[in-house]
């Protein structure tokens, strides 16, 4: 079954509401309490330099992709497990992470470089 496409503007509200308060995105963020979230697609968990990701994470071998994100989203400690993050608003709400998802995409903020091994 495919993953509904998304809606860049409702993903913005579940950004602000429910990940904005731990997470940046776009052209001035920066990592914070959470890492920022600009360019995850792709991005190799746990690799930016300016961000204290618990060694569960560095230690992770996983490349962020829409599916292991979303499965991320529902249930961090089960795609991670000893990650720091915990996050619980969205749950199995496929259509809000399906935004979500959109929203991240839509950002065109700066990449940061990763950390060197």
């Amino acid at each position: 079954m495919a993953a509904p496409a998304g809606d860049v503007a409702a993903g913005r509200a579940t950004f602000r509401a429910g990940c904005a308060s731990c997470h940046q995105v776009g052209p001035s963020a920066r990592s914070g309490f959470g890492p920022q979230l600009n360019h995850l697609i792709g991005r190799r968990a746990g690799s930016l330099a300016d961000y204290a990701y618990s060694p569960a994470m560095k230690g992770s071998t996983l490349v962020w992709n829409e599916q292991n994100l979303a499965a991320f989203i529902r249930q961090p400690e089960r795609v991670v497990p000893g990650t720091k993050m915990r996050f619980f608003a969205l749950g199995y709400d496929e259509r809000r992470i399906a935004n979500l998802l959109a929203y991240l995409r839509s950002e065109p903020g700066e990449a940061q470089q990763p950390a060197r091994p």
